[in-house]
């Protein structure tokens, strides 16, 4: 299994093993241009507000450079699992150096980068991991790298890609691709793009509307390269006017590891004081915002899902 491993692993070319890794100067170079245009071109919005808050910023570039050291971690133990299923359950095996195995593991990625993403929004615990990327109340190049630390759920929901045959060095190479063209649709200094490639691509007008807490973009545009798993799937929403970006409940702190892990600790809150198996279940496991639908004077003691509740 080491063999292949490691086989699997020199056969992609050195510039392309850690893709995230390479651009990282080029992101923090798009980062700062950005910055110094919002500061001299138009530091304020017509309405007062600063457009470019450098706090904001400053904790999100912490936020993403620890997540560097999480997701590493992370992708070591996906990847030794991985390798274990492509060698001894996989009924066969791609080969790595041929190009249609790379667009078949990029696009196997991002469909699955849907399927988790969506995820991620409905399922309070999974939305614990990721709702940090949410919390800034502006949307630039920073914020494209406000990332969460725990990416587990990811590594479950990609699994049926090593067990299909795709090598798992390109499941990871697929997915560094995929998070480096998602840093490019973090801003509002495109509007939209030509119209064949808006309606085919991830674009900044799709993701603004992605980080909107208003009613009509909440649970909305969830792909990562391609937006038409959305448009496939039912959860496409047009920018029709400019986002409320942020959490619908406001954080309100700066500090990381409290952007990180305020969601657990409210879920902890929540199931304390539930008084049912059925209510526990359900904060933990339902859409956020979730709570118990209130029983009727005189019925049984009991709770049920309630799915239509706000996912932010």
């Amino acid at each position: 299994m080491t063999d292949v491993l490691q086989s699997t692993w020199h056969s992609i070319p050195d510039a392309l093993r850690e893709p995230v890794v390479l651009a990282m100067p080029f992101f923090l170079l798009f980062v700062v241009v950005e910055a110094l245009a919002a500061y001299f071109l138009e530091d304020e919005r017509p309405d007062g507000s600063p457009r470019y808050d450098r706090r904001d910023a400053f904790t999100s570039v912490s936020l993403g450079s620890v997540s560097v050291v999480t997701m590493a971690l992370w992708k070591l133990l996906g990847l030794a699992v991985y390798t274990v299923l492509f060698v001894h359950v996989a009924p066969w095996q791609l080969p790595v150096d041929a190009w249609w195995t790379v667009v078949l593991a990029v696009l196997g990625v991002d469909f699955f980068f849907y399927w988790a993403h969506r995820v991620a929004h409905r399922v309070r615990l999974v939305w614990a991991t990721h709702q940090a990327h949410h919390s800034s109340e502006q949307f630039n190049f920073s914020t494209a790298l406000r990332q969460k630390w725990n990416n587990s759920h990811e590594l479950v929901i990609w699994a049926p890609l090593p067990l299909l045959g795709v090598p798992p060095a390109l499941v990871f190479l697929g997915f560094s691709l995929s998070l480096v063209y998602q840093f490019f649709v973090h801003t509002e200094r495109i509007r939209t793009l030509w119209r064949p490639v808006e309606l085919v691509l991830n674009t900044p007008s799709h993701h603004r509307v992605h980080h909107g807490s208003d009613p009509e973009y909440l649970d909305r545009n969830y792909g990562g390269i391609l937006i038409v798993w959305d448009r496939l799937f039912g959860t496409f929403q047009p920018e029709l006017h400019r986002p409320t970006y942020g959490l619908t409940s406001p954080v309100g702190t700066y500090h990381v590891l409290r952007l990180q892990t305020h969601e657990y600790a409210a879920i902890a809150r929540d199931v304390r004081g539930a008084p049912t198996l059925r209510a526990k279940l359900g904060y933990v496991f339902g859409p956020p915002g979730w709570r118990p639908e209130p029983r009727p004077v005189g019925a049984p003691a009991a709770t049920a899902l309630d799915d239509a509740s706000p996912a932010r």
